[in-house]
């Protein structure tokens, strides 16, 4: 996940964030605050989407229920109370953020049945 997050964030759609938010953005990230992000985030993943879960369709599902949830809620409250939000930029956090969980979900279940040996099994 945070391989494919710090690709769009620092590849994909630098000049997108760049553009929309740069008067609001630190010179750069404040890393302590970013990693207990990703150790939170994927923490939960795991719990609710990865082991919660007997099939990786399921596992993509609950992973993109829970992206929208978390993206969802990060895009809007920042837009209700943040000066200059942009309001375009909201529908697609969100969908990055459906996709992002989505895939890290998929890729923890398939990666959970590898270690149990079970790549092909239907039940974990």
């Amino acid at each position: 996940m945070l391989v494919l997050d710090l690709a769009w964030l620092g590849i994909v759609a630098r000049g997108l964030y760049k553009s929309a938010l740069g008067h609001l953005m630190a010179p750069e990230a404040f890393w302590p605050a970013a990693l207990l992000f990703y150790l939170f985030y994927v923490s939960v993943i795991a719990v609710w989407a990865v082991f919660g879960t007997d099939a990786p369709a399921a596992a993509a599902r609950r992973g993109a229920g829970l992206g929208f949830v978390a993206y969802t809620t990060y895009e809007l409250t920042n837009w209700a109370v943040l000066r200059d939000w942009p309001a375009w930029i909201v529908p697609i956090d969100i969908a990055w953020g459906i996709a992002l969980t989505a895939v890290a979900a998929l890729a923890g279940k398939l990666a959970q049945r590898v270690v149990r040996g079970r790549p092909g099994s239907s039940r974990t």
